[in-house]
Order: C-alpha cells, then structure tokens, then sequence
C-alpha cells in the first residue's frame, strides 16, 4: 500500500477525548491516551473545555511523534456540536453542550422555524440534539453572537480548523439529525435562510477529503513535519459504518448493538421513514443517506437481566420458548424505538430473573426489535452485526429466521478510531465480515417470529 502508515486519530467522545495513533497496515491502535471530556457549567451556557483538550491533544501529538512518527491526521468526533468562529478565527461562544435544556418559549419558536422530517430526515429531538435549536438558542439568547459569528463548523472540522486554519464542515456531522441538511438532495434545508446564517456556513466537504497541512505553530509545537495532512474527519457513528462501505457490495444493513441498536440500511428499497417510530436518515462518508431506525436494545436487555448474567440456554429450553411461544412483547423502553408509549409485558407467566429461558426470551425479543427497525428502513441483503449482541448466538439465530436474509458477524475492530484512520488510504487489513451459520430447521424459529408480529400488531 502507498501513502501514510501512522495515522493520529482525534476522537472526541462525549465522555472521554481520546489521541491513538493507528498503524495503517494493520488497523490496529498501537498508542492510546484519554482525558475526560468534563463539561463546564458556564456562563454563558455549559459547553466542553476545547483549551483543555487542545493542550492535551498537542502534547499527545508531540509524545506520538517523538515515539513512533505521525504521518497524517484524521478526526472523528461525537455528532449534535457545531462551533462558531469569530473573523479572527477563535470561538464567538464556547460550544455549547447539547445536553442543555431550554426554556420552553425558546423550545416553541424553534418548533415553528424546523423544516419538516420529509425535507431533512431529522426527527425532533431534545435539548440541543438537534443542532438547529442550538444555534436558535445561542442567537436567541446572545443577541450580538449572529453578528460576531464570521463562520461555523461542524465539530470534526473545529479541530480541524484549530490544526490548519482552514474551515469546513463534513457531510456525515450534517447529515445527524442537525434539522440544516436535505440528505437526499446533498444540500442545506432551509432553516439557515430561517436562521439568517446562509453565508455564514463554511464550505461542506466529504469526510475523506484533505482538509488542509498543519500549521506551522501546531508543527513547532508537536515536532511533527509542517506537510503533515489532515483530513476532513467524520461523524463517529459513521467511522464504524465506513468500513463495511469498504468491503462490501450490494444492498446490505449494519446493526450497531449497545446501549442503542442503530440499523443503518444501504441500498434498500425507497420507502418513507415515520419519525414517530425512531427512524431517521443519516449521511455516510461518500454523502450518501442512510436509512436508519433504533431502539434502546442494551437499556431493554439490561432491565430484563434484572442484574443477572446472560445465562445461555440448552436446546431444551430453547424449544421450550420456541414451542410454548414464551414472549416479550414491546416495549421494555417506551420512550424510544419503532413501538414509543406502549408497556413491555410477557405474553404467558413471567420467567424468573435469571432463568435460561427467559434469556432465549429476551434474545428473541431483540431480533424481533430489530427486525422491526430493519423493515422500517427497507432493508434488503445481508445483515451484518457488530457489537455485543453480535456473541448472541439466540439474537443471531432469530434474527436471521424472521429477516429471511443472511446474518453476518462482523469480526473487525470496531473502534471508531479505525474507521477514522481509513479516511486517509487503503488496508489490506479491513476484515470482511463471517457469515452466522444459521440452522438446519427454521420452521419453529419463522413460526415464534409470526406470532410475535401478530401479537404486536393486535396490541
């Protein structure tokens, strides 16, 4: 392979801001340092301690250097976070947290200015989520920061900015539920004209893009050479979704599992998505849109566990559950996902907190979930699983015989460090994901899971 072998990768997370530095041939991370991404409380508002995190990241990016050679830059960071930059180049406002809640007058003119679903896929959200009530709180609040703002960014590229002076946005940060982006005309909605920040918008450009070379402050400072490149960056639920982009062909879907399952279908069928049942449309790395829906799986699964161990149930009970049509019904957390404001219960006696077969249950529960999200996505081809759910051999099983389609195990490294790292070339180490083998009798299995249907739909 040509080009850069030792890629830093900025990965800010909402918990903890992250340096590696991730060796190209074979994607693997061989230096990692952290610190906590603490909010502060203001004034004006909270925002996310950006001197901090720069001392830091500089000093990373020297040590980095010193120790190995750094050869290039990418960035990911954490979506709904948009910075203002002033004409001199530093911040008009600290950025704003988009956990921070608004006064509900503020809440209800932005309710009357958002572009509808239709246009920007982009469910409303609470708090600052959604990046279009951040910017009308800040100007609604601060009634001299539309003035004093000369240019915004999205996150990735603040840091990006703050490396070489140069300003953009990236597709994938404005293709997360910001309420500012038409993901299927590849424009801006019409909320910046609503806003009156249209000529205030850096340029938008694809995450794999070089954004720029480092500037020779940021050079002196780390030791790092003043050619050294740095790419546009990327949206870090995307860095996990761009590998899979990479390796496979034809239609498919990515099932994300943890505290959300996120299916993110590509190439499916045209359909039109019901933001009332938690989908949404996001916007990959080559600024496609991506049909998407959720629910809160690894919050479902761990109130079912009630604290106990997943405890994997023989063939026997597995059949017991399967026969006796033993099931969960939605949803487990009514505040989200395709089935929002329905009270989970069991359709027969509930099973002992522990017990093998309330597992299978509770597997079989989820790959119906998520074959839910994956329909309402239109999903067709394979399915591929990454996470922890991706180890559940009931999940795979069931979601493979309700989905009738092939169940694939992703087995490369997951980190969004990776997929952030592959922006800037090629790897021969992008591992193709392994095919679940599904089994010989899926009868019982295709029965379980058109009963299940048919009991939410007569709910």
């Amino acid at each position: 392979m040509s080009g850069p072998k030792h890629i830093a990768v900025i990965d800010i997370g909402k918990t903890n801001v992250k340096l590696a530095l991730v060796d190209l041939p074979t994607l693997t991370e061989i230096a990692v340092v952290t610190r906590p991404n603490t909010v502060r409380p203001g004034p004006p508002w909270p925002h996310y301690d950006v001197d901090g995190h720069w001392r830091f990241l500089l000093d990373a990016l020297g040590q980095f250097q010193a120790q190995h050679g750094v050869e290039a830059i990418s960035i990911t960071t954490h979506g709904a976070c948009a910075a203002l930059l002033a004409a001199d180049g530093s911040l008009a406002a600290p950025i704003l947290d988009y956990e921070h809640e608004y006064p509900a007058q503020i809440v209800a003119d932005y309710d009357a200015i958002r572009p509808d679903f239709a246009q920007t896929g982009s469910p409303k959200l609470a708090g600052g989520l959604n990046i279009g009530a951040q910017l009308h709180y800040q100007f609604a609040t601060d009634q001299t920061l539309r003035d004093r703002t000369a240019q915004i960014v999205t996150y990735p590229q603040y840091w990006g900015h703050r490396l070489t002076g140069l300003a953009a946005m990236d597709v994938t940060s404005l293709g997360c539920h910001t309420d500012l982006w038409h993901p299927y005309e590849g424009v801006f909605s019409n909320l910046p004209r609503r806003l009156g920040i249209e000529n205030k918008l850096a340029k938008v450009k694809k995450s794999n893009d070089v954004l720029g070379t480092i500037l020779p402050d940021v050079a002196q400072a780390t030791g790092l050479l003043p050619d050294t490149p740095v790419y546009v960056g990327i949206h870090d639920s995307n860095a996990s979704l761009y590998p899979h982009i990479l390796t496979q062909d034809g239609p498919f879907s990515v099932v994300s599992t943890g505290t959300w399952v996120i299916a993110m279908t590509m190439g499916g069928v045209d359909i039109v998505l019901d933001p009332a049942r938690d989908t949404l449309v996001n916007v990959n790395a080559l600024g496609q849109a991506v049909p998407s829906a959720r629910f809160m799986g690894g919050r479902e699964y761990e109130v079912i566990q009630d604290g106990h161990p997943m405890s994997a149930p023989s063939k026997s009970e597995t059949a017991d559950v399967l026969d006796g049509h033993l099931m969960i019904l939605p949803s487990v957390e009514p505040r989200s996902g395709p089935f929002q404001g329905r009270q989970a219960r069991w359709n027969h006696e509930q099973v002992p907190s522990g017990a093998p077969t309330r597992s299978a249950a509770l597997s079989f529960y989820l790959a119906m979930m998520t074959d839910t999200c994956l329909q309402l996505t239109g999903a067709q081809g394979p399915t591929i699983v990454e996470g922890p759910f991706a180890r559940n051999t009931e999940f795979l099983t069931m979601l493979g015989a309700s989905t009738g389609r092939p169940v694939l195990v992703s087995e490369a490294e997951t980190g969004t460090s990776i997929g952030a790292a592959l922006l800037t070339g090629a790897s021969d180490a992008v591992a193709k994901p392994r095919a679940f083998k599904a089994v010989d009798d899926t009868h019982s299995l295709a029965t379980y899971a058109a009963h299940w249907r048919a009991s939410v739909a007569t709910a």
